[in-house]
Formats: C-alpha cells, sequence, structure tokens
C-alpha cells in the first residue's frame, strides 16, 4: 500500500453524478463540497459519473454544479472529454487514478489518499462503490459496505431498526416476484394493509431517496398509478402507512470519542405539497426550522435515538436521521441518509452548524475522520 508523502498535500476525489434518479442532487452537492474544501490543506480531484456509468475527469467548477431556474446539472456538461474515462486502482498496493482516451495510452492522475463519494440513492450510496474502495484499499468518507446498503434499502433498514428496539411505523413490501407473477394478490395486500392502518398510504421505491418516485395514495383506484411509478425508480416497492404528526430530523456525525448528535431541526409542512417531497426539497427550496422547538426532553430523546440508530446500522462518518414526532409524543424513525444532502442549505449542515460545526469544519472533519480510518474489516 503506497503511503501520502510528507512533502505534499493529502489529494482527495469528489466522486458525484451516478447512474440514479438523484444524479442532478449529487452533482449540487459536490459543488458544495468542491467549494469547501480548504485548498491550503488538500489537494482535489473531481471525478463524475455520468447517467450511464461511465467515469469522468470533470471541471473543478463548482459554479456550474447548483441548480438554476429549476435547471439540474448534468455531470456530461462538467467532463473534460465526451470519451475519455477515469480509472481508479484495482490493485491495494497502488492509489494511482489513471485516465485514458480512446486509442491512447492511458496517463496517471496521481495518487489519491481518500474519496469523498457524494453519490446519492443506488450505484453509489448503497455499498457498491464502498466496495469497490474496500477491494481498491483506498479510504473514503461515510459509511462502509453492510452500513451503506441498509441506509438504502428502507425495508432492511426497519427490519434492523425493529431487531435493535427502536420504534419503526407499519410497513409493507411489495417483492419484484410478486408484483409480477400476480398483481392482484399483491395489490390484495396492499389493501389489506390499509384496511388495517388505514387509508392514504405511501407508496415508495424500497430502495431510492429525495423523495424520488413516491406516491401518496388516498384509495385503491390510485394504486397501481402508484406502484409503477414507484417500480420506475426500483422493482421492489415499500408501502407505508400515514404517520399524524411533525417531521423530525437529527444529523450524527462521528468524532474521536464516538457519535454525537446535533440539534435536531423540524420540516413544516410546505404549502401546494401533500408531503415533503422532491420538488419541495430541492427545486422550491422549503426549508426546516433549526432547531426544532421541541422541549428539553423531546431533543433529548430524539438525539438519543438517532444516535442508536447510527449504532444498529453500523454507519461511519455521518448520518442523517429522519422521524415523526407523532400526535401521542412518541418518535419513530422513518429512515437514515448515509450520505444526506450535503449543500450549505441543506438540512444536516445545517443543524451542525447550529450545533457549532460550520460547513467547512463539517467536509475537513469528514476528511481526516476517513483519513485515519483503514479500509477492510474494522
Amino acid at each position: 500500500m503506497s503511503s501520502q508523502s510528507p512533502s505534499r498535500k493529502p489529494r482527495v476525489a469528489v466522486v458525484f453524478g451516478g447512474r440514479s434518479s438523484e444524479h442532478a442532487i449529487s452533482v449540487v452537492t459536490a459543488g458544495a463540497v468542491l467549494g469547501a474544501i480548504d485548498r491550503s490543506a488538500y489537494e482535489v480531484l473531481p471525478i463524475g459519473i455520468t447517467r450511464d456509468g461511465r467515469w469522468a475527469l470533470t471541471a473543478d467548477d463548482p459554479e456550474r454544479m447548483a441548480i438554476e431556474d429549476r435547471r439540474l446539472p448534468d455531470v456530461r456538461e462538467l467532463a473534460d472529454s465526451p470519451t475519455g474515462g477515469v480509472v481508479l486502482p484495482v490493485d491495494p498496493g497502488s492509489r494511482e487514478v489513471t485516465y485514458s482516451e480512446p486509442g491512447t495510452v492511458p496517463k496517471t492522475l496521481g495518487e489519491v489518499d481518500v474519496v469523498f463519494p457524494v453519490l446519492h440513492g443506488p450505484y453509489g450510496e448503497d455499498g457498491t462503490l464502498q466496495g469497490l474502495l474496500e477491494l481498491s484499499g483506498v479510504p473514503y468518507v461515510g459509511a462502509g459496505v453492510l452500513a451503506s446498503a441498509v441506509g438504502m434499502d428502507k425495508e432492511y433498514m426497519k427490519r434492523i431498526f425493529t431487531s435493535f428496539g427502536l420504534p419503526v411505523g407499519p410497513y409493507v413490501t411489495i417483492r419484484p416476484r410478486e408484483w409480477e407473477a400476480d398483481p392482484g394478490a399483491a395489490r390484495k395486500k396492499v389493501v389489506d394493509f390499509a384496511g388495517e392502518h388505514g387509508w392514504p398510504v405511501f407508496v415508495k421505491p424500497a430502495r431510492a431517496g429525495s423523495s424520488m418516485g413516491i406516491t401518496k395514495v388516498d384509495d385503491i383506484g390510485g394504486l397501481d398509478e402508484a406502484m409503477e411509478e414507484a417500480r420506475r425508480h426500483d422493482p421492489k416497492v415499500i408501502v407505508e402507512s400515514l404517520l399524524r404528526g411533525r417531521e423530525i430530523e437529527c444529523g450524527v456525525l462521528e468524532f474521536e470519542d464516538g457519535p454525537r448528535a446535533s440539534v435536531p431541526a423540524e420540516i413544516p409542512p410546505v404549502s401546494a405539497h401533500d408531503f415533503y417531497d422532491f420538488e419541495a426539497k430541492y427545486i422550491d427550496s422549503a426549508s426546516g426550522v433549526v432547531p426544532a422547538p421541541l422541549t428539553p426532553e423531546e431533543t433529548e430523546r430524539v438525539r438519543e435515538l438517532a444516535v442508536r440508530a447510527f449504532e444498529a446500522a453500523s454507519c461511519e462518518g455521518l448520518v442523517r436521521a429522519d422521524f415523526f414526532l407523532t400526535e401521542d409524543g412518541e418518535f419513530v424513525i422513518n429512515e437514515i441518509n448515509t450520505m444526506p444532502g450535503f449543500t450549505p442549505i441543506s438540512m444536516f449542515p445545517r443543524m451542525w452548524q447550529e450545533s457549532g460545526v460550520s460547513y467547512p469544519e463539517l467536509v475537513d472533519r469528514l476528511i481526516q475522520q476517513a483519513l485515519s480510518r483503514r479500509t477492510g474489516l474494522r
């Protein structure tokens, strides 16, 4: 394994974009991270993954990565070449990154000391990229393979939380074979679930984020369309009951003495939106309240549950934990995000800003934590 020379700064590869439906949000996040990395302390290598999975060397230009006039950015707009490709090391004895154009000899881009993967959704946040980096022996920011996979799959996330005694809401899963083999039986499964827990229900892709593909369904008449919308993003679908109450979020960050929770935030109801969907989050810039107006006891409870969720899923680095505070006064965990939205106005950085950790400090802490962590079993 090569090691960092004392004569040079650590080199950070910021990897973003990807094949999931959250491609554009990943680009926006990367722009914010690139703009915050201290260039006097680190060298930076921006690597974008196109929607069709090609790894490309991109412009180091955070201003071009923002959402403007409802236009979502794309890696292809930032790629230095329409044909060239970046190759990460596959030999754990080397951290050399190469770049090649078709018909030319690959050239080295130098060694990478740590990867900051800001991909959201499948094929990046779900353990796939983390597995590649483990094989390559390259340290990286955030959760490992298992925690990343658990954090992406809402069904198994809830199963793990339940096994650790964390409160989750009612749900039912429709697996690909169920819907494809017998849609009628799968439909009845959802109707029976709604009969027990009530309409409306939320039909979601089991492995997607940024509220992509989610539909609020008020009765059986809207079920098939909602299933097809969810299945556009993931063949496995999860159906959740409506939890009446307040939406509360809490950030968890790993420190030298272990994970700590931030002050919590509240997502207030968004006018013109049935729920906190993609457009409310990213296009219409709906904003949460930080810190959340909770009692001291409620604040202590949700922070405790957020750390417990972090530990239950074997997370590392960072997590945003999302809860409902029900009308009965109980916190129910909805999900965790192992690579949450990470622009300066996103909820995770805002919660930590209010907790005394600025955005640049947050980025630096995550990089330093990754540099100090070995790959492999730990």
